[in-house]
């Protein structure tokens, strides 16, 4: 099976007021304990295939990190550099051949699934070995079963989704991916000026929002690290490097909130954070597969940011 010549990750997705809308994400069957969705959670049965560049999948990423299921879950990682056929698999540094069905393109494992399929061929998703298909692309879910139903394998120590929080934690991840997590794409793909400030005014906005509750608490919600702020950091790790010139959100850098920068290099300062921040995959494919913004496709050197600095977020209350 080989890639179309055309992909519809290129498909626009812009409306008619020039304000990008993102595509929905339509393969969404569940992994359930139990197996009542058809999927059951299972160890070695489910491959997850990734981007380092993809703060959707990095999601994906810090969560099967934290709570130690990668004997249980697989994973392989993508080109960064993505062109018309897709996300592709290659040996590189970084990324990989496909291990599992010996794709060369991602789109592979979409058609397998759905001959018919048409929409965008993204990252994160899950390939189940047992039925040879996909399970789920859609990205909110992911990390969610992998919170709840892998609970025989996963790390006690950490509950990132606890039943008594569940309200507050989706609540607060509704406003940060509406404003920020998707906020970000709303400014750098609006294809009107009106657009792209409605997006950069939210975005900014929220920030200030963020900034000052995280001045008066180590993390989102409660006294714990959550989901919520999972969701987050993602786009914090990427805000500096691409977002401010890239996606033209340059009201402030993320060095310049004094409690958001604090609180990134905390969550940084931890492997399942840090081993899947890889600045060199971000940097070259926003900056390298997105013509329509850098035509040049030239990668900046910069910007010189120390991750490593001291946070002193555990006194934060």
């Amino acid at each position: 099976m080989t890639a179309p010549s055309v992909s519809p990750q290129f498909s626009a997705e812009t409306n008619s007021e020039g304000a990008f809308v993102r595509q929905r994400y339509t393969i969404r069957n569940r992994i359930t304990a139990g197996g009542s969705s058809g999927f059951a959670a299972e160890a070695g049965r489910y491959h997850l295939y990734v981007s380092y560049a993809c703060p959707w999948a990095q999601r994906a990423m810090i969560v099967r990190r934290l709570l130690r299921l990668e004997g249980v879950i697989s994973i392989s990682v993508v080109d960064p550099i993505r062109d018309d056929r897709g996300w592709a698999f290659r040996d590189g540094p970084g990324h990989t051949t496909d291990p599992i069905e010996g794709f060369s393109f991602l789109s592979e494992a979409y058609l397998a699934t759905d001959p018919e399929y048409i929409g965008r061929w993204t990252v994160p998703c899950i390939w189940d070995r047992k039925t040879r298909r996909l399970v789920t692309n859609n990205f909110p879910d992911i990390t969610i079963d992998f919170e709840t139903q892998f609970g025989e394998w996963a790390d006690p120590s950490f509950d990132l989704y606890p039943e008594a929080m569940r309200p507050e934690i989706d609540e607060i991840a509704w406003l940060i991916y509406t404003d920020v997590n998707d906020g970000v794409y709303k400014a750098g793909f609006a294809t009107t000026q009106a657009a792209y400030e409605d997006a950069f005014d939210a975005l900014f906005a929220r920030l200030d929002w963020l900034d000052d509750r995280l001045s008066r608490r180590r993390y989102l919600v409660g006294d714990t690290l959550t989901e919520a702020d999972i969701r987050l950091y993602p786009t914090l790790a990427r805000f500096d490097a691409v977002y401010v010139g890239h996606f033209k959100c340059n009201l402030r850098r993320l060095v310049d909130y004094p409690n958001l920068w604090a609180y990134a290099r905390d969550l940084y300062s931890r492997p399942a954070f840090r081993e899947t921040t890889n600045f060199d995959h971000i940097k070259r494919h926003y900056y390298g597969t997105h013509p329509q913004l850098n035509p040049t496709r030239i990668v900046p050197k910069g910007p010189l940011v120390d991750w490593d600095a001291p946070h002193d977020r555990a006194r934060t209350s």
